[in-house]
């Protein structure tokens, strides 16, 4: 049986099964090459009750999957040397220089802070080694933005912004709200609204026309809803939806886009930098309903982006202080990680078969993404549903990506 066909028979039953069994209403998965996608499918419905299914056109809070796409904006801006990976962000804003780092509570309660050791650049945001971090996974920013009112950054409100420093900048790695402050960066150094610049240099080139912040008539008419998993197992629809009018465009966790949409992205970073219908760093040329093919990133650009940019600081687990929002996470515990520019690096194979070097990442809806640099391929699922790595959503994705491996080794 030939490899495309193979993948299209035992994906298509798992995608069926997962909504059959009721782990999710419903999911979208595709597997792209260097060269072109070889599977794209889905089963469910856009959600629980209704009856239009899910396809690749679906619409879907993208969340924290934003974050690889802010990365290569500003990854634009450092090669055009508009702003430096390793010097102050304060340069460009100067609200960087205000940051204090959060080192306790006196006994009335208070935080207390005292200025950082260092200053934080461009690489400290993109790898998450800031001190930048989130409510949800820290007990500590989860009590100070509750004595002090401040809404989550994923708001859109310039006040969900303006949080202490959990740590020193270049300390340790802590997952936060690092790529809402490179998007404020990229729109200093353009002049651009963030969204604009994507249109202008990156999603617009691509031929992304399904992504971006505002969820335009044309993307609303195929939107999927946010559905939260209930203590009996079965799903709850959510009005949920990142703010349509925002104060700033989060860039952390705020696009809306589709399968089609993300695989134009991963095949970029799969051809060093190439859209689809131009040679890439392989010579790969594009198929798929090609966009302009142009060079957005420059090789070299792509491979720094792929490489351990931390040292040797590794990713931890994020110890859950909001379960609605998120269980506690991590990836293949036990498999060490690193972060590259935007990207989780897995450093060993991965149980699910991923090659050491592979770059990934996910959304809080249960989106998941990875690109194997090694074997020329990359995956992406789309669900609809909360909590993050929710047993169920996280066994659909876990199963998916181990079947793409056992395909391509049975190929």
């Amino acid at each position: 049986m030939h490899r495309g066909s193979a993948l299209k028979q035992t994906t298509d039953a798992l995608l069926a099964a997962a909504v059959t069994n009721g782990d999710v209403p419903g999911v979208i998965a595709a597997v792209t090459t260097a060269d072109g996608t070889i599977y794209e499918g889905a089963a469910g419905v856009r959600a629980q009750g209704q009856v239009t299914p899910m396809g690749q056109d679906t619409v879907v809070w993208l969340a924290s999957m934003t974050k690889p796409i802010i990365g290569a904006a500003a990854m634009q801006l450092v090669e055009q040397g508009r702003i430096a990976l390793d010097e102050p962000c304060a340069k460009v804003i100067p609200e960087f220089a205000d940051f204090k780092v959060l080192t306790g509570w006196s006994a009335q309660g208070e935080a207390l802070t005292r200025p950082p050791i260092s200053p934080i650049t461009l690489r400290h945001l993109l790898t998450h080694t800031s001190g930048l971090v989130y409510d949800t996974w820290n007990p500590d920013m989860a009590r100070y933005q509750r004595l002090h009112n401040i809404p989550r950054a994923s708001s859109g409100l310039v006040r969900g912004l303006r949080v202490p420093l959990a740590f020193d900048p270049g300390e340790r790695w802590e997952y936060g709200i690092n790529l809402e402050w490179t998007g404020r960066l990229i729109e200093a150094v353009s002049g651009k609204r963030l969204g604009q610049y994507l249109i202008d240099h990156l999603s617009g080139p691509l031929g992304m026309t399904s992504t971006g912040f505002k969820i335009t008539p044309d993307m609303r008419a195929r939107l999927a809803k946010v559905h939260q998993r209930s203590a009996d197992g079965g799903v709850t629809l959510l009005d949920l939806e990142i703010n349509q009018t925002p104060e700033f465009e989060p860039g952390g966790g705020g696009l809306y886009s589709t399968a089609s949409d993300y695989l134009r992205f991963m095949r970029m970073i799969l051809n060093g930098g190439s859209g689809d219908g131009a040679a890439g760093a392989n010579g790969a040329g594009g198929a798929n309903g090609a966009g302009s093919g142009a060079q957005v990133l420059r090789p070299e650009t792509v491979a720094l982006m792929s490489q351990n940019a931390m040292g040797a600081l590794r990713v931890r687990m994020l110890p859950t202080q909001a379960p609605a929002l998120s269980l506690d996470a991590e990836f293949f515990p036990g498999t060490p990680k690193t972060w590259g520019l935007s990207f989780m690096i897995n450093e060993e194979t991965a149980p699910t078969g991923r090659s050491p070097g592979s770059l990934a990442w996910a959304g809080l809806p249960n989106t998941f993404f990875w690109i194997d640099p090694v074997k020329k391929i990359g995956g992406v699922i789309l669900m609809q549903v909360l909590p993050f790595v929710d047993q169920k959503a996280l066994g659909v994705f876990t199963r998916f990506e181990t079947g793409v491996y056992a395909g391509l080794a049975r190929s």
